[in-house]
């Protein structure tokens, strides 16, 4: 498996727990599904950054 691969599943696993976590503290279904599509576009921008070839000079 790939890095990407490996990154991709922690993140969706942390957005998962966070989301529990805001079901259980009571905060309404359409903000927990907005903080989860916003964390999973940064997640995949972060893995992108990190897992990228790098250009040979």
């Amino acid at each position: 498996m790939s890095s990407f691969g490996l990154f991709l599943i922690g993140v969706v696993l942390a957005i998962l727990g966070l989301g529990y976590g805001a079901h259980l503290a009571g905060i309404a279904l359409h903000w927990i599904v907005v903080g989860g599509v916003v964390l999973l576009g940064v997640g995949i921008l972060a893995g992108v950054s990190r897992t990228r070839l790098k250009d040979p000079p």
